[in-house]
Order: C-alpha cells, then structure tokens, then sequence
C-alpha cells in the first residue's frame, strides 16, 4: 500500500490548475472564456501528469 502523506504526485493538479489561472489572466480581457478554457487546460495537464507519475511508483 502507498504512503499517502509521502505522495506528492497529486501536486502536479494543483499546480496545473495555478499555472492555468497565470495563463488565464493574461487572456481574460480578451474573452473570458479563454480564462475558464485555460483553467480546464491546465486541470487536464495537472491530471495527466499525476497519473503518470503515480505509474512510474506504483
């Protein structure tokens, strides 16, 4: 079983999803949608790489 307070891969969401606000707001001017499109994006690729990280532990 996996030490769950050592695991540090589900970081990568919340980092993702920090990164896309950045990016974001850099587009929220311009349509707001490409903020909550950012958003998503950087959900996605916060999920992408913690499944991959957790795959090489596990």
């Amino acid at each position: 079983m996996r030490n769950i307070e050592n695991d540090r891969s589900t970081w990568a969401i919340g980092g993702g999803v920090i990164i896309g606000i950045g990016v974001g707001f850099f587009f929220l001017k311009t349509d707001p949608l490409y903020f909550v499109g950012c958003i998503m994006l950087g959900l996605g690729i916060g999920l992408v790489i913690t499944s991959i990280l957790s795959r090489k532990k596990g």
